[in-house]
């Protein structure tokens, strides 16, 4: 006779199965929680525009921006475990539980990892106008003017902010935060000169720099970047703890099954090593990464520890 558990465990890969065979068979919508643009919205873009060819299902970005990312992520949480509601996100994703600790969700119970899709150095950028040139110099004025400049951000929590506070601990400066929806805004008025400077991904904002509207004085990877050579790095002027980078991935509503989960691991993977999507992100100056999702959860976990004790030292949460 067949055992309860045997025929219990035929059914379950029989449902395995079926959702590999059957998915998608309707619309998807890839959750951006912030505003067009910037790296999150772009990779977002990218993917869904070529999954929609792969699966012949339109596949939608919605840009869910506030609240450093969460009201988007949360819509995610709280969403149907079927895949067909996704999120595309930050290493904010990890960062965040720490500035902010009352969320609604879990950024790690609460969500089924995927895989990273990306990853990017910043750029410690500053507006045009601002009277120094090296790394040097500006430490300097820092310290002449301490509490006097201040630095834009895609949110509290995110990279392009925790980056910062990483710069006035390991120099021992006084600067002021200001976080903003999403990089858009914070890059316009950057160009502008509403803010002295900030920490941005190299994929948002390379063809300003070309450009000549903003001017960048380091990058936080551990080699100079080979789509701005010229740019030295923070290890380079003296300062190796500020080797550091943002991230982009996908993640699924906690308890997605498997076999869908695998489906889109699987896609991303393929859709970063396509030719014109591959030499897209390294023009971007951004590097594909695809781990599997155990991998990702490995790396997920292991950022959100180095990242609180950013946030610990620095005095973060309070700024």
């Amino acid at each position: 006779m067949i055992s309860r558990i045997t025929l219990l465990s035929g059914l379950a890969l029989s449902i395995t199965a079926h959702a590999q065979t059957s998915y998608p068979v309707k619309p998807i919508r890839i959750i951006a929680p912030f505003t067009a643009g910037g790296p999150v919205d772009i990779s977002a873009r990218i993917l869904a525009q070529k999954l929609t060819e792969a699966w012949s299902q339109q596949v939608i970005v919605e840009n869910r921006a506030g609240a450093s990312g969460t009201i988007g992520t949360d819509l995610v949480a709280k969403a149907a475990p079927d895949g067909y509601t996704v999120l595309l996100s930050s290493s904010a994703h990890v960062i965040v539980p720490s500035i902010l600790p009352k969320l609604p969700y879990d950024a790690i119970r609460d969500f089924a990892p995927v895989s990273v899709m990306t990853s990017s150095p910043l750029l410690l950028m500053i507006t045009p106008t601002l009277p120094v040139n090296t790394v040097k110099d500006f430490v300097a004025l820092a310290k002449a003017r301490p509490g006097e400049l201040a630095f834009g951000s895609s949110g509290a929590g995110s990279s392009t902010h925790l980056t910062a506070e990483l710069l006035k601990s390991v120099t021992g400066t006084k600067m002021v935060h200001v976080p903003y929806k999403g990089q858009s805004q914070a890059i316009t008025d950057l160009i502008a000169g509403q803010i002295p400077f900030m920490f941005n991904a190299l994929p948002t904002v390379i063809e300003f720099v070309r450009a000549k509207r903003l001017r960048a004085l380091a990058v936080t990877a551990d080699k100079r970047s080979a789509q701005l050579p010229d740019l030295p790095t923070f290890v380079e002027t003296g300062y190796k703890e500020m080797t550091t980078g943002s991230w982009y991935a996908v993640w699924l509503p906690a308890k997605t099954p498997e076999a869908i989960v695998t489906r889109w691991h699987n896609e991303i993977v393929r859709i970063i090593a396509l030719p014109d999507v591959n030499t897209r992100l390294r023009d971007l100056g951004a590097d594909p990464v695809g781990s599997t999702p155990a991998q990702f959860d490995a790396f997920q976990k292991a950022e959100a520890v180095r990242w609180q004790k950013v946030v610990r030292d620095s005095g973060a949460a309070n700024n």
